[in-house]
């Protein structure tokens, strides 16, 4: 019996000095909250309006390849001129060929300068992003623009979710940029809400979402809910409105 404690008790007296050297720490020094490893991955800043060097590059003015249409997975018909992709009123949405999850997403879009480029007056400018084909930022002609009634439906908004803490809005005709922060939802194994979605807004360089918790599913009628689901593709509304598009990029994260 002798034989056999002696060397378990220098086993647990080992590791207890082991441990001590790991978890004990002289904190008057600086190097005890100093961590090492792992480094950040080295990106290079875009410059201009070039995206960063680990962008997925989703529209930069040459093909449509990178998009699908939503209703079929069809090849993408909106227009494309002078570098520019345009909403085709009568084909319907369009979304990513890839799926995504947590990301960082820039893109621009010009809402038509002239209102006879809609469906309907009410619907000038009106498209959207849906992140994850599911939770929409809108896009609307908000520029010194009274409608729609509902606040939590001007440009900015998650759609009937959240109304922006700013317009920032360009006019008719002029260039808009999105810098969209997006944490995608945590789902446990029985399908219930671990984490909900939060989002960040940087809309024309003016902070207009401030990582605001994302309420479910985006919904015309009704109260937003979530579903179960995995990664998924970016989506990009056709509304009654000719919005332009332009330099789209993504950073998966």
């Amino acid at each position: 019996m002798k034989k056999i404690l002696l060397p378990l008790f220098l086993l647990i007296y080992c590791c207890k000095i082991q441990a001590q050297k790991i978890f004990e720490k002289d904190y008057t020094k600086p190097e005890a909250t100093e961590i090492a490893e792992p480094k950040p991955k080295i990106v290079a800043p875009g410059i201009g309006n070039a995206p960063p060097s680990d962008a997925i590059i989703l529209f930069n003015g040459r093909n449509l390849d990178n998009w699908v249409m939503s209703k079929d997975g069809s090849p993408c018909v909106w227009k494309l001129k002078d570098n520019v992709m345009t909403v085709s009123l009568e084909a319907g949405d369009i979304q990513t060929k890839q799926k995504f999850g947590d990301c960082q997403l820039h893109l621009e879009f010009r809402i038509p300068a002239n209102v006879k480029n809609t469906t309907n007056p009410n619907n000038a400018g009106n498209s959207g992003v849906f992140i994850q084909e599911r939770y929409e930022v809108q896009i609307f002609d908000s520029y010194n623009n009274e409608t729609p009634l509902y606040a939590n439906g001007q440009m900015g908004s998650i759609y009937k979710q959240v109304i922006p803490l700013a317009n920032a809005s360009s006019k008719p005709g002029d260039w808009n940029t999105f810098d969209i922060y997006y944490t995608a939802p945590r789902f446990r194994f029985n399908g219930t809400v671990e984490k909900p979605a939060t989002i960040t807004l940087v809309h024309n360089g003016v902070l207009t979402l401030n990582h605001f918790e994302i309420q479910g599913t985006t919904q015309y009628i009704g109260i937003p809910r979530y579903e179960p689901h995995d990664k998924a593709a970016i989506k990009l509304q056709s509304h009654g409105s000719e919005v332009s598009f332009r330099n789209i990029w993504i950073r998966a994260l």
